[in-house]
């Protein structure tokens, strides 16, 4: 999914709206230091954010984001996590939540990073990226995200995209 911002109305929600972030890791990487300290500066920085442990399935974080009604998902990996990517962004379609903005944290080959933005993963953010970057990032990719769900869901009139 193309998250460029040409073409959507940012006035179609409120400038104090809360974003709803998942940052999780999914796979058998437990190394989480660094999705910790980002949560943390998500928080910081006025976002609702839904921290889970590690060793989450494809389908557990799928759930959880409808659960919660998530508006960007954050995955971190620091081995081979992020292959499992490509599922994850198949199962967010299967269950109809596909505006929800994916972005990756971690060590991520530049093959494995270019094939990922090209599956519709929004942004690859390696070690040594600056947090407020992050966060600014992240911030506008919900916005984005919510005004597809709302627009997907007839809640405010359909603009073109």
């Amino acid at each position: 999914m193309n998250y460029n911002a040409s073409g959507i109305n940012s006035t179609m929600l409120p400038e104090n709206y809360c974003p709803k972030v998942i940052v999780t890791k999914i796979g058998l990487d437990g190394h989480d230091r660094g999705s910790r300290v980002v949560a943390s500066k998500l928080r910081d920085s006025g976002m609702e954010v839904v921290y889970t442990p590690p060793w989450q399935s494809v389908m557990d974080v799928v759930r959880l984001a409808a659960d919660e009604d998530a508006d960007v998902i954050g995955i971190s990996s620091l081995a081979t996590d992020h292959l499992l990517i490509p599922d994850l962004l198949e199962a967010l379609k299967g269950a109809n939540l596909e505006h929800i903005g994916v972005v990756i944290g971690g060590i991520i080959p530049a093959d494995d990073e270019a094939q990922l933005l090209r599956d519709g993963v929004a942004r690859v953010f390696h070690p040594g990226s600056s947090l407020t970057e992050i966060s600014k990032f992240v911030h506008e990719l919900a916005r984005q995200a919510r005004i597809q769900s709302l627009q997907q869901w007839k809640a405010v009139k359909s603009e073109k995209i």
